[in-house]
């Protein structure tokens, strides 16, 4: 899922006058992947999440940390 769209491309498509419809579709596109990478994004920090609170229940401090440490890393790549 890592399209790396630029602004470039956007005016390329805008450029052409009669294809406005493509430009659209670049546009749908763009904002359908940043969608679903934030939709993926907030369910792994859930997951973790839940993973991190499963661990302190149970008192396993390995496993806590582990999960923080992916949490930290996720919370990074913002």
């Amino acid at each position: 899922m890592e399209n790396n769209y630029s602004y470039a491309e956007f005016l390329k498509a805008v450029g052409k006058n009669s294809l406005s419809l493509q430009a659209e579709k670049l546009l749908n596109e763009i904002y359908l992947d940043l969608f679903l990478k934030h939709i993926h994004r907030e369910q792994t920090k859930s997951r973790i999440l839940g993973l991190i609170d499963l661990a302190l229940d149970c008192r396993d401090e390995s496993a806590f940390l582990m999960n923080s440490e992916r949490l930290g890393k996720l919370e990074e790549n913002d």
